[in-house]
């Protein structure tokens, strides 16, 4: 069985309800911060071509409104640059099973990429 791999900040809740939800149901994860290392440009690719850009970024978060991104108009390469600066622009966690996603807060997304066991 592949690990889980989680992608996020040790301070999110979101993030440390992620950990929990798949180590309470014993599948093996990955942590990374993403405070101490940036996604690997294939990684966040992945992300990105699933879901955009613009649907990673957490609009609503103190990060995005504290840097004042909601009225500046970047190219996606300067809002690249400043996920990576500050990953807390991210809807984290992003979560990665195989070729399995997921973005935010999302226990029926997580519940999707579980194992299907056979009756």
């Amino acid at each position: 069985m592949s690990n889980v791999q989680i992608f996020g900040v040790k301070g999110s809740q979101a993030t440390r309800a992620a950990d929990r939800f798949f180590k309470e149901r014993r599948i093996p994860i990955q942590f990374v911060d993403l405070a101490r290392q940036p996604m690997a440009p294939g990684e966040i690719k992945r992300f990105i071509d699933r879901f955009g850009l613009m649907d990673l970024v957490d609009r609503d978060g103190k990060s995005y409104e504290a840097d004042g991104l909601k009225y500046m108009k970047l190219s996606d390469g300067e809002l690249l640059a400043r996920i990576e600066r500050d990953p807390k622009l991210l809807r984290l966690p992003l979560v990665r099973f195989g070729n399995q996603l997921s973005i935010g807060h999302s226990e029926n997304a997580w519940k999707e990429m579980l194992p299907r066991t056979t009756p």
